[in-house]
């Protein structure tokens, strides 16, 4: 699939891409506890979206990775996509 593609509601995205931009980490609890949470840029071919990196999957990248995401979901967030990976997905660098 590619991120020209993606639209809000979906589920089970498979996407590759490469890293762009790396945002600031974030201190947050939620319903689970405290957790991290970072917004990278993720960009293919046909365009980019904020990619929502949670705990672990924040130390696995960096700014120029290409990475695959499996079993994602896109969301909206103040109006603009977000593909998540989210508990059952998966980020892998390629």
């Amino acid at each position: 699939m590619q991120i020209k593609e993606l639209r809000n509601g979906m589920r089970g995205v498979d996407v590759e891409g490469v890293i762009k931009e790396l945002g600031k980490t974030r201190n947050v609890v939620t319903m689970y506890g405290p957790a991290k949470v970072m917004n990278a840029v993720l960009e293919d071919d046909t365009g980019r979206i904020i990619l929502s990196l949670w705990n672990d999957d924040i130390e696995k990248v960096s700014v120029g990775d290409k990475v695959r995401i499996e079993n994602g979901y896109v969301t909206s967030f103040r109006g603009r996509l977000q593909l998540n990976v989210g508990r059952r997905g998966k980020i892998t660098v390629l």
